[in-house]
């Protein structure tokens, strides 16, 4: 299939530039993709259309605020910091702005006392470089200079409330440059609510960064490359989700990044492992996927490897159809906007 078959036009006042009040009670889109029927619900009616023996996987990653701004030594001249992943004790991959005045050897002041070097440049276009900071505990001392790192479609500066907004309520290990989208509509009540059917609450990690949003440039999508990202899938995980999956329950995924990451630890019997590393596996139609019933996600940017997973799960001709019919009744659009799920 090529790029140029996803794409969609998004008119610029659907798309979501703040999050709901309350985050379950955005919109949700219920597509069954079999039928091609679609209902139109509010996100709390999720726990309708989950049952006792299925499980619902959430991707617990924590996003930081890893937007740091800082000036070049010398020259006074701004320079903004996207921190992608760490690399070795104080070494980390970035993203700098404007990286033609950056080159290896600067030295970038963020505050008096912390600042970094640049060491190499990426074959991404990015830079790596080396912090110092004094002993003090890295990611402290990020939740204090840092900001939330809002993508690109959100026009406005990141503010108090996006600590708290763009992350899921079960955020719990520290690591993301992004959120997991089709996570923040959970509330913690409606989790229990949903718990308290018998459903089977798993987490499993994957550290949303540059892969998951880089644009595809390409138009054969088998020349495209993903970024990777690390993911983590404990024992205890994959033993509940195999039990779930081998007794005839809904593996029911929250997010593209949990399908990501549970697809590349399925094995030969299309079970899940439990296993760490890195992934850059790139979900495209057609596929076959191996662990995943259903999926809750949100409506994303027209030719993303986002809306590309979405296909391949829900079919491209059906996904498009929902998502003009989502325009049309004027569904919120990405990070913050409303949420879809795919049975």
């Amino acid at each position: 299939m090529k790029l140029s078959e996803f794409k969609y036009e998004v008119p610029q006042e659907l798309i979501a530039q703040y999050p709901v009040k309350k985050r379950d009670e955005s919109r949700l889109m219920v597509l069954h993709k079999d039928s091609g029927n679609r209902e139109h619900k509010i996100f709390k009616d999720a726990v309708d259309y989950l049952g006792e023996g299925d499980a619902l996987i959430l991707n617990e990653t924590k996003v930081f605020p890893a937007r740091l701004f800082g000036v070049k030594e010398k020259t006074d001249a701004r320079v903004e910091l996207l921190l992608l992943r760490q690399l070795e004790g104080p070494m980390w991959e970035v993203m700098v702005k404007p990286a033609r005045k950056v080159r290896v050897g600067n030295r970038i002041q963020i505050t008096n006392d912390f600042g970094c070097d640049v060491i190499d440049n990426t074959t991404s276009g990015g830079r790596v470089v080396s912090f110092d900071y004094n002993g003090q505990d890295f990611f402290k001392l990020i939740d204090q200079v840092g900001k939330s790192p809002l993508p690109p479609y959100i026009d406005r500066e990141a503010e108090e409330l996006d600590k708290e907004k763009y992350q899921t309520v079960y955020a719990n290990k520290v690591g993301a440059v992004a959120a997991p989208t089709a996570g923040l509509h959970f509330t913690e009540s409606l989790l229990e609510k949903i718990k308290a059917k018998g459903v089977k609450i798993v987490p499993v990690v994957l550290h949303v960064g540059l892969g998951t949003f880089r644009p595809i440039k390409v138009e054969d999508l088998s020349r495209h490359q993903m970024d990777s990202e690390y993911y983590s899938i404990s024992q205890e995980a994959a033993d509940t989700i195999n039990e779930v999956k081998n007794s005839g329950g809904k593996i029911v995924s929250v997010g593209t990044t949990t399908v990501r990451a549970l697809e590349t630890a399925a094995n030969a019997d299309n079970n899940v492992k439990a296993e760490s590393g890195w992934t850059d596996k790139f979900i495209y139609p057609p596929y076959q996927f191996k662990i995943i019933d259903a999926l809750f996600t949100n409506f994303h940017l027209s030719e993303s490897t986002l809306f590309l997973l979405t296909c391949a799960l829900a079919g491209k001709d059906q996904m498009i159809e929902a998502y003009q019919e989502a325009i049309e009744k004027e569904y919120r659009f990405y990070s913050y906007g409303d949420a879809m799920l795919i049975l």
